[in-house]
């Protein structure tokens, strides 16, 4: 019989087992479920089964995080996004755009900021004068280059 931890809460909640694993998978992301199961105290396929459900659920990925000049995407950009009306609206049709990474609303001078990362200068005027400044609801923009990726780590742990 399981103990009342051993089960995730059918609020979607992650309980201090699942929390484990996903910290061990933080750690690294190659780690085998054989090694997560010794590490938390459950089976290798109870493991399999946890993972699968929390990637089902979006509580997680596992994906390969590259150096993003490493890998050919020598420009790299933050932009924030002044909008009128519903910025979630904006937010849902950057959202959409294949060629930005990362969106997120947010409180402050901007409404929403989103993240760049591109082959060169060129694609991310394309971006910004072809795409994103033309959605309807953007009134206007700031963008801020990177210059050096000095820190990019994902092991926040859980609470």
């Amino acid at each position: 019989m399981s103990s009342p931890n051993s089960r995730p809460p059918p609020n979607g909640l992650l309980d201090d087992v699942n929390k484990a694993i996903v910290e061990e998978l933080q750690q690294d992301g190659r780690r085998t479920y054989g090694s997560i199961a010794v590490a938390v105290g459950l089976s290798e396929a109870a493991v399999r089964q946890r993972v699968q459900k929390m990637r089902d659920a979006g509580v997680m990925q596992i994906v390969a995080v590259t150096d993003p000049l490493q890998v050919g995407f020598s420009s790299q950009a933050m932009v924030g996004i002044r909008t009128d009306g519903d910025a979630r609206a904006v937010a849902d049709r950057l959202a959409a755009v294949d060629d930005i990474d990362y969106v997120v609303m947010c409180a402050g001078s901007f409404d929403i900021l989103v993240e760049l990362v591109c082959e060169d200068e060129e694609s991310i005027l394309e971006l910004l004068n072809g795409v994103i400044r033309q959605i309807p609801g953007v009134r206007d923009t700031e963008t801020f280059m990177y210059l050096k990726l000095t820190k990019q780590t994902y092991t926040w742990g859980t609470r």
